[in-house]
């Protein structure tokens, strides 16, 4: 995907102004974590940005407003709020700092991995369903580590779900990388080499 086939696709549609909000609110969300930490606001943040980032799908399928600009925004505004809250946490002492190091490093060695990928004639890895599940799980993670903190009669029965979701999140978030190492060591290239 390219701007400038970006470009010439209709982009002023429903599903793209609800990612674009969803983006707005990351600056937002890591504002009240870190500033006057409203970890109310920002959960309430959180919890917007998941109705938004279900309604973007759904309205896309329904308005047939279907964009590659869409299919770009979605996943970074995921990674968007999946790094805001991860920085705010440890910031925060809410998880240990190599929660977000085995995270971040597993992004860095898929994306390493894209370069030589094209080399073989492909764009990106075809999507894995167990990364979307990773996903999943680390953004109900985040919600339920915000109330485990927060001073309220539940937080303590909240602690051991956000606890499993996020060890669930980072493992399928780590074996979904590997998967994509693994394709890319099993990928035969599309074009034969030039000859040297």
């Amino acid at each position: 995907m390219t701007i400038r086939e970006i470009a010439a696709e209709r982009w002023l549609t429903v599903p793209n102004l609800l990612s674009v909000i969803r983006l707005a609110g990351v600056p937002l969300f890591l504002w009240l974590l870190l500033g006057p930490r409203a970890d109310g606001w920002a959960l309430i943040v959180l919890v917007i940005s998941g109705i938004t980032d279900y309604l973007d799908g759904k309205f896309a399928r329904w308005l047939d407003q279907y964009s590659r600009l869409g299919e770009a925004l979605d996943p970074l505004a995921d990674r968007m709020y999946t790094l805001a809250a991860l920085v705010a946490f440890v910031v925060r002492d809410i998880v240990p700092w190599w929660v977000v190091a085995l995270i971040v490093g597993r992004d860095v060695v898929v994306s390493a991995a894209l370069p030589l990928l094209r080399r073989k004639g492909y764009l990106a890895f075809p999507v894995l369903y167990l990364g979307k599940a990773a996903t999943l799980c680390l953004l109900y993670a985040f919600p339920l580590l915000l109330l485990a903190q927060m001073d309220w009669p539940g937080a303590e029965a909240t602690r051991p779900f956000a606890l499993a979701f996020t060890v669930w999140g980072i493992a399928l978030h780590l074996y979904s990388g590997a998967l994509y190492v693994v394709q890319l060591v099993r990928t035969p290239p599309r074009t034969a080499p030039a000859p040297a």
